[in-house]
């Protein structure tokens, strides 16, 4: 016997009840000008019909359960469903939280010649930094995290959480920080790993990674490892996330956002691809942050990211802050990840600052990375190499 549990708009409290968080600025609301619209007026029944749905089968005693969660779902509902974890679940909602806070706080932020700054208390802090102090306090007052560190702080600082059941999170606090001035996409990156390690460990042992993507609109992006799926969660003009998407497949096309293009003066084998995607005539999307260019592949399910390192022009995404989450990201919605010859989440983070080479996209616009930087790949499977336009 088959049962179908599905998940539905809870309009309660944001965040678990119990879960303190200082600092919260106002609040999109009333007071603050803008009218308060009901979800079901915006989103309502049509977002379910016409949605798709991620289904996790679980066995126990001879029944099998079906979890369904649909489009339309909150994120506490939607993570009930993709894990059993609530120790997961409360360090997810805790930083959702951070980030409706940083969302805030960037949209608001004062820049001048050198950098965006807003408040904090009484400090006057650049917007990177106060994106950093409000994610590391979120995840203290998750009361799960054991061990956090960041782009902006590198060293492991002791959240107060336990190693057993408890997790370790490292984050890019506001990747792009240096196009908050002319108002581009930006966004956080996180990667969370079970226990009290971030270095002997791989992006494939992260529980669950997430990105918050923070343009016209602010998205919530989340992968969860063991549930099929990346999911897109919108922040609602009253303050909570929707789940508006899932994407299960990354499919071909030609859609290309190079990185490090420096790089092609004295990496003839990068050049040799950049010019494949130009007379190919590839639709160049490129914006300078790799949340909003990597987020393009998952939103519009096909696509191609490259950031190719060459003797001139070192690689220098981390591993552990940015290239390791991601790569959970796009494996989890049906896209592939490579260095140029295996996965990024097969390599092992010896340290908190290790580098990679980076490209993620379809299965087959991988293997042609693969094969032009490397001479062969791993993935190739006797399907033919080619995109639909």
């Amino acid at each position: 016997m088959e049962t179908g549990i599905a998940c539905y708009t809870t309009r309660g409290a944001f965040l678990p009840t119990g879960i303190p968080f200082k600092h919260s600025p106002p609040s999109i609301s009333p007071s603050f000008g803008f009218k308060s619209l009901k979800s079901s007026s915006l989103f309502g029944e049509s977002l379910r019909v016409s949605s798709k749905s991620t289904h996790k089968v679980s066995k126990a005693k001879g029944v099998s359960h079906i979890t369904r969660c649909e489009i339309g779902d909150s994120l506490e509902e939607f993570l009930t469903k993709a894990t059993p974890d609530k120790g997961l679940i409360r360090l997810l909602m805790s930083m959702g939280e951070a980030l409706r806070t940083i969302s805030f706080k960037v949209k608001t932020a004062s820049c001048g010649g050198t950098q965006c700054v807003n408040s904090f208390g009484d400090e006057q802090l650049a917007v990177d930094l106060l994106a950093n102090k409000l994610l590391f306090e979120a995840l203290e007052y998750s009361h799960v995290c054991k061990y956090a560190c960041s782009e902006e702080n590198p060293e492991l600082l002791d959240m107060g959480g336990p190693v057993e059941g408890g997790f370790s999170v490292a984050f890019d606090p506001l990747d792009g920080s240096s196009i908050v001035d002319t108002n581009f996409t930006v966004g956080t990156i996180f990667g969370v790993w079970p226990g009290d390690k971030l270095t002997g460990v791989s992006g494939r042992d992260q529980v669950a990674a997430a990105m918050g993507v923070m343009g016209p609109r602010t998205t919530y992006v989340i992968a969860v490892k063991g549930f099929p799926g990346t999911h897109e969660f919108l922040l609602l003009d009253e303050g909570k996330w929707q789940h508006v998407k899932e994407t299960t497949e990354i499919g071909e096309g030609k859609l290309f956002s190079p990185g490090n293009l420096r790089a092609t003066a004295d990496n003839p084998n990068y050049d040799k691809l950049i010019n494949y995607y130009v007379t190919e005539k590839y639709t160049l999307r490129y914006t300078g942050g790799m949340v909003p260019d990597v987020n393009q592949i998952i939103v519009k399910e096909k696509g191609i990211f490259t950031n190719v390192a060459s003797p001139s022009a070192k690689a220098k995404l981390r591993l552990l802050f940015e290239v390791a989450p991601l790569g959970l990201l796009i494996e989890n919605a049906g896209g592939y990840s490579t260095d140029g010859q295996q996965s990024v989440l097969d390599k092992v983070i010896t340290n908190v600052d290790d580098r990679t080479q980076v490209a993620y996209g379809s299965k087959n616009e991988i293997i042609r990375v693969e094969e032009t930087l490397y001479g062969s790949s791993r993935l190739k499977g006797g399907v033919p190499v080619g995109a639909a336009a």
